[in-house]
């Protein structure tokens, strides 16, 4: 009789231990999550870009297709990090969301948000910040405005004279015909898995996941397996050609062959966006030559 008075006792013990346990964590409130303001998917142009936001000019900022991610797998994946006082796939990005009103507490929660999205597969492997206003939100609360428009971006700065052309390279693409990034890769992180990329008409950078652009050598290997297939590897309905002559035509092919490669380096539509290279003002240069 007291082993079972005993056991019974122990029962309801832990049961009460357990109930705080479970209650202790809860998800964010969605209502304090801030709106994309983006949707995923608009305008493809075919090589995994598609329109985010618009730059100085109006003229939409290209973005990879599947950015912004679907709306409940990100706040889940927020919760995740809100719950664990970091992102989940970059450990050493601190993550907060409180949830009172103050100015600072709302620019924490679009940090918090930002810091997600720019760290849903990996360190820096996710979504750049023109796929969403997060941006002009953040502006517009250090304003003290109502968040409106995304704030304005622009386009690459000149490029540099494309590559002369040279003999093909055995077992792949030749190096010297490879347009160059020109951006570095990890330049000025942010903390949050942003870097610097090309600069807007403000000469202010935009920002590029960073690890973008990616390693050289892994880029001319992903482009040369893409080249000897005709289509992207990891976007198998893209097609691509690598032409060798001096052509106009040919060096915008080669452009074009570097950017869908770029753009879909770990799946459709699942790479580095264009403002982590200069390829789009190269290929203006090159059409005003």
């Amino acid at each position: 009789m007291k082993l079972d008075s005993v056991l019974v006792l122990s029962a309801v013990a832990l049961s009460a231990s357990a109930r705080p346990f479970n209650l202790a964590r809860r998800d964010v409130d969605p209502s304090l999550i801030p709106e994309f303001g983006v949707q995923p998917g608009v305008n493809p142009t075919g090589t995994g870009d598609c329109d985010g936001i618009p730059n100085a000019q109006g003229v939409p900022i290209k973005i990879p297709c599947i950015c912004p991610p679907d709306r409940a797998t990100f706040i889940a994946d927020l919760n995740a990090n809100v719950a664990a006082g970091h992102a989940v796939n970059n450990t050493g990005v601190q993550v907060t969301f409180p949830t009172d009103n103050s100015k600072a507490s709302q620019l924490a929660r679009i940090t918090a948000a930002t810091i997600t999205l720019q760290n849903l597969r990996g360190p820096g492997v996710g979504c750049p910040q023109a796929a969403t206003t997060f941006g002009a939100q953040a502006a517009a609360i250090q304003a003290g405005t109502a968040a409106s428009a995304p704030a304005p971006v622009s386009s690459a700065t000149p490029a540099s004279a494309p590559a002369a052309p040279a003999a093909p390279a055995a077992g792949g693409v030749d190096p010297a015909l490879v347009p160059e990034f020109g951006v570095q890769a990890g330049v000025n992180p942010t903390g949050t898995g942003d870097c610097d990329g090309i600069p807007n008409a403000q000469g202010v950078p935009i920002k590029i996941p960073c690890i973008c652009p990616p390693d050289r050598a892994t880029f001319i290997a992903d482009l040369s397996a893409n080249v000897a297939a005709g289509h992207a590897v990891n976007n198998t309905g893209v097609n691509l050609s690598f032409p060798t002559d001096n052509s106009k035509a040919s060096q915008l092919a080669r452009l074009n062959a570097a950017t869908i490669t770029l753009q879909n380096l770990r799946g459709p539509g699942v790479g580095c966006p264009q403002a982590a290279t200069t390829f789009g003002a190269q290929a203006q240069a090159i059409q005003n030559s």
